[in-house]
């Protein structure tokens, strides 16, 4: 028997006023239900919502300090459950249990990070031209914030919102991808022990169209912060800023790796495929083109294939399996569509490229991971991004016309170049239109202490992640003070 979960508003776990649920299932194996939770709908939005503004006076006068306590509890809580997490993680959607394990720790990382934030400056005195005026400027939260999540990252994107919010003193309401909603269950099931008060932090499981819409519409949600499609982003922007609410929205990613002449071959290989293969290349920052110098382009592209055949392809749980399976009937059918339009466009399929079946394929949703070559700049596999394993090989005949080429699309999140040329690196740097530069190492991957968010139309509104957090969770308010009777 499956076991239930419910949504947790104003401090209580409740089932959906409609008492609509949702089933939570292994992408790796359809046959097997993880759990059924409760499905919110806008009228549990609406209450979760009310429930957060009601404390947000009480949460914001807490000293930082003592909020700091909360979230250094949390992230001992989430560390020493990161076994059960990752393991919840790899079930609910698909990626290896390797790296479920590294995301739920980076979830603790991230906890412990902003804890220490809330001992940090929140403000700057200003010389004044008065003598006689204190003038200066701190920080205080925005109020209630609505955080959407996506489920590629059901652990990471989650807490590098939720933690910086509680930290500066907002409350929050917060909607997870409904294809992995236990990762978000254990988020806030450890916050809750960890000692929050009742409604700072309220959980719906929901849809977008019903308790996301709600987030976008109601007066008393100051701010919204979206990780997902350009589509969803856009339009949460259109309606959320039309009536004075702060949005920040991070988005998709068509992000190349160079390899210039001089590279080292067998390194560009091997991260050239742990970017585009791993998490089976459901992440904003996988691999999707690699742009390769002519003269080394044919060793390149045999090495490459050579080595994808070699992956295996599995059940994230087994110890041997490098790439999982798709989240979804939905993402395979995706991916296979634009296989068929690469195909049709005229690239040339040099692996992969077809569904999985037999034995524990039969059961979930795998595609082989796929390489196609040439690859022409004006294709849709070259500018959309498709969000699985495809790899989309280019030709470029000098540095210039790789830069070019790696700019020319709508996205501009993370990019790479491999190279020995230390001049060459530092002018891919300064070319590359990208929030996120890696030389000699993959697209993929964000340490995070650091700032995350792209260029172009990949992100909107401020980075997430860092001290730079707080750009977006907090406002700024100026004082000055002048004696009485002066």
């Amino acid at each position: 028997m499956s076991r239930t979960y419910q949504n947790y508003i104003d401090g209580q776990w409740m089932p959906a006023l409609d008492g609509s649920t949702t089933t939570d299932k292994n992408p790796a194996n359809t046959e097997e239900v993880i759990g059924v939770f409760a499905l919110a709908g806008r009228a549990d939005a609406a209450r979760a919502i009310e429930a957060a503004a009601k404390v947000f006076p009480a949460w914001a006068k807490m000293p930082m300090p003592k909020r700091g306590e909360i979230l250094h509890r949390a992230a001992a809580l989430f560390e020493a459950r990161a076994d059960e997490i990752a393991e919840a993680l790899t079930r609910e959607e698909g990626k290896t249990l390797a790296e479920s394990k590294g995301e739920a720790l980076r979830g603790a990382m991230i906890l412990r990070f902003f804890a220490g934030e809330t001992m940090q400056p929140t403000g700057e005195i200003y010389p004044s031209a008065s003598a006689n005026t204190f003038l200066y400027a701190e920080r205080v939260p925005t109020g209630v914030v609505a955080l959407i999540t996506p489920w590629n990252f059901p652990v990471a994107i989650p807490t590098w919102k939720v933690a910086p919010a509680l930290a500066y003193g907002n409350t929050v309401v917060f909607k997870p991808a409904e294809l992995t909603p236990l990762t978000a269950w254990h988020l806030v099931d450890v916050l809750e022990k960890a000692g929050l008060p009742p409604g700072v932090l309220n959980l719906l499981v929901g849809r977008g169209s019903q308790a996301g819409q709600e987030f976008v519409e109601n007066p008393l949600v100051k701010a919204i912060s979206f990780t997902g499609s350009n589509v969803v982003g856009a339009r949460i922007a259109a309606q959320a800023t039309a009536r004075g609410a702060k949005v920040q929205l991070e988005m998709g990613g068509k992000n190349p790796v160079v390899v210039l002449a001089d590279a080292d071959l067998k390194q560009a290989v091997e991260l050239t495929i742990a970017g585009a293969m791993l998490s089976t290349g459901q992440k904003c920052t996988a691999t999707s083109r690699v742009i390769v110098q002519r003269e080394i382009l044919d060793e390149f592209r045999d090495r490459l294939t050579d080595r994808v055949a070699t992956l295996k392809v599995g059940n994230g749980m087994h110890p041997d399996t490098y790439m999982g399976p798709l989240v979804s009937a939905d993402a395979e059918q995706g991916v296979l569509n634009y296989i068929e339009i690469g195909k049709a466009e005229g690239a040339r399929l040099v692996a992969g490229g077809v569904k999985l079946y037999g034995d524990e394929y039969d059961r979930g949703y795998f595609i082989a991971p796929t390489v196609f070559d040439r690859v022409t700049a004006e294709m849709k596999i070259a500018q959309e991004e498709i969000f699985g394993p495809v790899l989309a090989v280019m030709e470029a005949r000098d540095f210039d016309e790789a830069v070019r080429l790696a700019n020319h699309t709508q996205f501009g999140l993370s990019a790479s170049v491999m190279t020995r040329d230390l001049g060459l690196a530092l002018r891919f740097v300064r070319e590359i239109e990208a929030g996120i530069v890696h030389v000699n190492s993959q697209t993929a991957g964000a340490e995070p202490h650091v700032p995350f968010g792209g260029f172009k139309s990949s992100s909107s509104g401020g980075r997430e992640q860092g001290k730079v957090a707080r750009e977006f969770f907090t406002q700024i308010k100026t004082v000055y003070i002048d004696p009485s009777g002066a």
